[in-house]
């Protein structure tokens, strides 16, 4: 059997660039304030996902994944552009009350996606400005079916195109009437190349499930909406193979931030990271992530950083588009590591943006943080339960998140020239950073 391997690593390679030739489906599944550890496949003893679960087995479990952000708006413009936030202008939560939102400059993923004969689609959470000329049509989507921010805000409707769908809008429902949408749109799209991003807005505050899932679950409401998303997975799954398109559709899933851990028992669990949205700690930054091809990627757990970023360069390259060439793509191609069973990404260095301020920066196995001040009232969830405690003050912080993934050991009394040596690289991009704003 040793004798065949190269020829079937060739082989496997061989059937990998096959599929890239025929134009590849993609299709982004995007949740919002889902925890790492929300997902069976990343540790979950409460929640199942069985639908999620089988991605990961038969396709790739990302551990390292950063989403740019630790809150929505800024993390879904990193996504759309492969750019650092600040380079795109939305570094915080937009509301429905404000008049901004994407640059009309800005390129975003189906812009670059239709260029190269895609039909694109969005369905569920925009969050990228409400007036017109931010919505998805002017921007690259030629169909967009959704609620164009969070769904706590007001007033919660739906948009089909530019107009509004309906006024009111039954929340039990919203992720049954996103699948219904996605359905029709895979029928509607199966013979020709096409982009979809499904953006749902569970698990994010006012938490909702429909009767076929509310009370179901081990772990409360979050658990039932938790599950229900992963019947939306399975829904979207069993259609592509139903369809016969399987083969030729790359399936990718994440979420726009960590867990928003003040919510309680209505918040999703980081484990095994510290803390989660709004802060940048690895549970508010790192997101659970998968991507799923059938015949093209074979199964692994990929340990070295990615970020939601590189899926612009990587989907440019999948799919023969023309990456822009005026503007800096802070994203890496990760072509290699789906198509390669030891390809890696390019560098493994990511900073920690608050708002339009580097707050900390990572390279390979190290970690550092600006110092911060005593974070009062802080949520920890221990199973089903909460535990409210305090995060101390601290100075500047070294961690080796890599085998420290809790973030509890400090080692910048032990590493100090290692951490200053960081620093002053993380001021050098900041200083780059001070000249866009």
């Amino acid at each position: 059997m040793k004798d065949f391997k190269p020829l079937l690593i060739g082989l496997t390679q061989f059937i990998g660039f096959n599929a890239i030739a025929q134009k590849p489906n993609i299709i982004v599944i995007f949740v919002d304030d889902m925890g790492y550890g929300d997902l069976g496949c990343n540790g979950s003893k409460l929640n199942r996902t069985p639908n999620l679960d089988f991605m990961a087995a038969n396709g790739i479990r990302f551990t390292d994944c950063y989403a740019a952000a630790n809150v929505s708006s800024p993390s879904r413009a990193a996504l759309m552009t492969g750019q650092y936030p600040i380079r795109t202008g939305i570094v915080n939560v937009i509301h429905p009350y404000q008049k901004t939102g994407i640059r009309n400059e800005s390129i975003t993923m189906p812009e670059m996606l239709k260029e190269a004969g895609y039909y694109t689609g969005m369905i569920g959470k925009w969050h990228l400005g409400h007036e017109k000329e931010f919505l998805p049509l002017q921007h690259g989507f030629q169909e967009y079916f959704g609620i164009p921010y969070s769904n706590d805000m007001k007033p919660c409707i739906y948009l089909r195109g530019n107009d509004v769908a309906d006024s009111i809008v039954d929340q039990t429902q919203l992720t049954k009437t996103y699948t219904k949408e996605t359905m029709r749109f895979l029928d509607e799209n199966k013979n020709r190349p096409f982009f979809l991003y499904l953006a749902h807005n569970m698990p994010h505050v006012p938490l909702f499930a429909s009767e076929q899932f509310k009370g179901k679950s081990a772990n409360g409401l979050y658990g039932d909406v938790i599950e229900e998303l992963d019947w939306s997975v399975g829904e979207v799954l069993k259609k592509v193979r139903d369809l016969g398109i399987e083969k030729n559709t790359l399936i990718v899933f994440s979420s726009d931030n960590g867990p928003w851990l003040v919510q309680g028992t209505n918040a999703g669990s980081p484990n095994p990271f510290f803390q989660g949205k709004f802060t940048n700690w690895e549970g508010g930054h790192r997101v659970p992530t998968i991507a799923y091809w059938k015949g093209t990627i074979q199964p692994k757990v990929y340990t070295g950083l990615i970020t939601l970023m590189d899926w612009f360069p990587t989907f440019t390259n999948l799919t023969k588009s023309e990456l822009p060439t005026d503007r800096i793509i802070d994203g890496e191609d990760i072509t290699s590591v789906l198509l390669k069973r030891k390809g890696k990404r390019k560098n493994e260095a990511y900073y920690y943006f608050e708002g339009s301020t580097v707050k900390g920066y990572r390279n390979g196995d190290y970690k550092i943080l600006k110092p911060e001040k005593e974070i009062k009232g802080t949520i920890k969830k221990v199973g089903k339960s909460v535990v409210v405690f305090t995060i101390p003050a601290h100075g500047k912080v070294l961690y080796n998140v890599r085998k420290d993934v809790h973030e509890d050991n400090d080692l910048s009394t032990k590493r100090p020239e290692l951490m200053e040596k960081m620093f002053l690289k993380m001021a050098e991009f900041e200083k780059k950073c001070k000249k866009i704003s």
